[in-house]
């Protein structure tokens, strides 16, 4: 389904996950396309239709369709395994890549050598405005802090410390040293801290969480975002808990259950402060 994938020598994929009908789909790949190291792109879904296949066909990339178990987590390994090259990012279909995103990713990944995960900073989308810094943005960068000198890359007590707080790696912005990890990086289970729980099983592993303090992605927030949607639900708590316990005894873990909560108000698309 759609054309086949040309190749690049940049050892690199983008595997864009889409679902259903995605008014944002197009811009985001456009961003991809247009990056300044040339990649490779595909994209995976389970929920093909007529727009995807456009879109595909418009592009000349090709289309994976996941026939097997789905959800969130399922369709992200699935889109994961699909890659061949040595790096792989994980392309959400309403967000969108600055053009040195790869050509970033690159050279900080070949500085080290045992990479597991690069990361970058970013901005939000709200009603097609960019917010480059607002309450929660804020947070994150000051537990990211530690991470802007490169000697704390490889600190295992480094990054469990900050992840023991919560999350501030934006998920859409992660490219993955597959090499270096396992199969299948997201379990099956959670469907808000579905990355929160991966980072915290890498955080483990030996090897270089790579920070790059540049705006380099730019993550949308919209009603009809499954972020969105699961913050509404209220087995979300119960998520974050069950990720606090992982770093804290059980009254601690409640306390920050608790607090962490007040940060889903976030995701209100009108709310920019």
């Amino acid at each position: 389904m759609g054309k086949k994938m040309k190749m690049t020598d940049s050892n690199h994929t983008f595997a864009v996950c889409a679902y259903k009908e995605s008014p944002y789909l197009r811009e985001c790949i456009e961003s991809l396309v247009n990056q300044t190291v040339k990649t490779n792109i595909f994209i995976a879904t389970s929920t093909p239709n007529s727009y995807i296949k456009e879109i595909a066909d418009e592009y000349e990339i090709n289309i994976y369709v996941n026939d097997g178990e789905t959800g969130i987590t399922q369709d992200w390994n699935f889109a994961y395994s699909k890659a061949s090259t040595e790096y792989v990012t994980i392309a959400h279909q309403d967000d969108i890549y600055d053009k040195c995103y790869v050509e970033n990713m690159i050279k900080y990944m070949e500085k080290e050598k045992r990479p597991l995960i690069f990361f970058t900073d970013y901005a939000e989308l709200r009603n097609n405005h960019i917010v480059k810094t607002n309450t929660l943005l804020r947070i994150k960068r000051i537990m990211l802090f530690p991470l802007r000198f490169r000697i704390f890359w490889k600190s295992r007590w480094i990054r469990r410390r900050i992840l023991s707080l919560g999350t501030p790696v934006c998920c859409p912005s992660v490219s993955f040293a597959k090499s270096n990890l396992p199969q299948e990086v997201f379990r099956n289970g959670f469907k808000a801290d579905e990355d929160w729980e991966a980072w915290e099983m890498l955080s483990r592993y030996k090897g270089s969480f790579i920070f790059c303090n540049k705006i380099l992605t730019y993550h949308r927030i919209h009603q009809e975002s499954e972020t969105t949607k699961i913050l509404h639900d209220s087995k979300r708590g119960g998520e974050d808990y069950i990720m606090f316990c992982k770093f804290w005894p059980k009254p601690i873990a409640r306390i920050l259950t608790k607090m962490y909560g007040k940060s889903e108000n976030s995701n209100n698309i009108n709310m920019e402060e």
